[in-house]
């Protein structure tokens, strides 16, 4: 394993530590619209639920590609 790739790693570690962190201790209200979006289905019947957060997965792939794009731009 080449260290560029374990530092890649250890980072995107780091960074899943912090965004869990942020979201443990109450950020969580500010991504309460995440799974709410316009295309997101849900269907809720007693006995019955059914949730495809399509939209909210699409947006989140979006994100990551951007950011992966990003970090291979950089190094």
């Amino acid at each position: 394993m080449s260290p560029q790739l374990g530092k890649l790693f250890v980072l995107l570690g780091l960074g899943l530590v912090l965004v869990g962190g942020v979201l443990w201790l109450g950020g969580g209200s500010w991504f309460s619209w995440f799974g709410r979006l316009p295309g997101d289905i849900r269907i809720e019947r007693p006995g019955f639920r059914f949730y495809a957060p399509l939209v909210s997965m699409l947006l989140l792939s979006v994100l990551l590609s951007l950011l992966m794009w990003l970090v291979r731009r950089l190094s």
